[in-house]
């Protein structure tokens, strides 16, 4: 492990003892001290539960670690017990400076206080003199913006205007480590964004920080690994895009047995080479289908794995490419089996474009169109829908998500997921900013002076 690590954890784990009845912990209370004293075994009046156990990683200056998991999965105990609210029952937490944590809402605040008189409160807590608190004071309000609410009791406040005020307080005590849990799922998208940009300013600082959510999107665009827990132990460790399409792959995995590769997907092993010792597997049904993709895809899920048969990339006269240039018409095909459940008003198909951090660039869906699907189309069929566009990303690397969908009002349901279906590079003799540049046209006008 590295030596300027400013979190260090090796084989934390937390146990809990759960009793069947009162009176069982009155007895292990008691009968510990006889026993040891007799040197006898203790006896056991209770159930252990592990809520955490065997969890090693670190975090080194600047690097924000998403941490994911469904609830009960043990992140909040890890956070608390990195905190130092909880003591561990098992392994090693070693942390190196100033930590400011958001673990729940609330947590530090009284209700009856003001928002004035926590934000000293809160501040003293975090660990800064009471001047210092008074020379951040404007900030911390400019930053909460929850106006002359200051003043006011913080029962009053919204669950909004509450973690604007912690966020605002645990952020200005220029801490060595940040933690945030799921606080800002409460915010609003303009609050949110702000929240990010500051997050980044600290990573920038050389702050560590350790950012729990359940929103993946918000994982991809500030963290660059992410750990998952599951059950609470270690699922996974490693670059946040490879985690964090594994663990949505793991949450709609209804049925485990389904999630097998579908007919056009490539079946690789774990070194990234293909079952069958060719380059890619090609629909069996019907031989001059392209390959699907030639890289393991980063997720695949679905109620019904196989009906997606095949995705096409082409630009120009090449019918299956993996360089696009900037600016060039584009076509995406997307061959899909009719499931034995198809209907009309209910069957879509939709694919997203992202790049290496898992940040959708383009996403379009066939809900998105007047058109309708021909009105031969039946069950078992199998048909193409193609995704026509001029190409606007700039230069780099992306991939493609392809998916069939069963939309019932506002629900959406997936027939088959397939992150990463194919990767492609764009290229472009022109440099460009951003993340997308469409062709636009610029008009130069001459206003009559009065």
């Amino acid at each position: 492990m590295s030596s300027d690590a400013l979190i260090r954890v090796e084989g934390l784990g937390k146990r809990y003892d759960m009793f069947a009845k009162p009176v069982d912990r009155l007895m292990q209370l008691m009968s510990d001290p006889v026993r040891r004293g007799l040197c006898m075994a203790p006896a056991k009046h209770s159930k252990e539960v592990w809520a955490l156990r065997g969890v090693s990683f670190e975090v080194p200056p600047g690097e924000a670690l998403g941490v994911m998991g469904r609830n009960g999965s043990g992140k909040s105990t890890m956070l608390q017990m990195l905190c130092g609210t909880l003591t561990p029952t098992e392994g090693h937490v070693q942390v190196r400076g100033r930590i400011a944590a958001l673990l729940e809402l609330g947590a530090g605040f009284n209700p009856e206080f003001t928002g004035r008189e926590n934000v000293f409160l809160n501040g003293r807590l975090l660990g800064l003199e009471t001047a210092e608190i008074e020379s951040r004071f404007d900030d911390i309000c400019a930053f909460a913006d929850i106006g002359a609410y200051i003043d006011e009791p913080t029962k009053t406040y919204s669950s909004g205007m509450f973690v604007r005020l912690a966020f605002s307080v645990a952020t200005s005590v220029d801490a060595d480590i940040l933690v945030v849990d799921e606080a800002l799922a409460v915010g609003d998208a303009r609050f949110q964004a702000r929240c990010m940009k500051r997050i980044r300013a600290i990573q920038d600082d050389g702050a560590s920080v350790l950012f729990v959510s359940h929103d993946v999107a918000a994982v991809r665009t500030l963290c660059q690994r992410a750990l998952w827990l599951e059950r609470g132990g270690m699922k996974e460790l490693g670059p946040v895009l490879q985690v964090s399409s594994r663990y949505m792959e793991s949450i709609f995995q209804d049925d485990p047995e389904a999630l097998h590769p579908a007919v056009g997907v490539d079946a690789h092993d774990e070194e990234g080479s293909s079952a069958g010792g060719d380059a890619g597997v090609q629909d069996t049904a019907a031989p001059d289908v392209p390959t699907v993709h030639k890289e393991k895809p980063l997720a695949h899920w679905g109620q019904q794995i196989g009906l997606i048969r095949a995705v096409t990339l082409a630009a120009g006269d090449q019918r299956d490419c993996e360089l696009l240039e900037w600016g060039q018409r584009c076509r995406i095909g997307i061959r899909v089996l009719l499931p034995p459940d198809y209907a009309p008003e209910s069957f879509r198909v939709a694919f997203s474009i992202k790049d290496l951090r898992g940040h959708d660039i383009v996403v379009s869906s066939t809900d998105d169109s007047s058109s309708t699907p021909p009105a031969h189309w039946s069950a078992g069929a199998e048909v193409e829908i193609e995704f026509a566009f001029e190409n606007g990303l700039v230069e780099g690397k992306y991939f493609l998500v392809a998916a069939v969908e069963k939309r019932t009002g506002p629900v959406v349901e997936y027939y088959e997921y397939i992150e990463g279906v194919r990767y492609f590079s764009v290229i472009s003799p022109v440099r460009h900013f951003g993340i997308y540049q469409p062709k636009i046209e610029h008009v130069f006008k001459e206003l009559l002076r009065v």
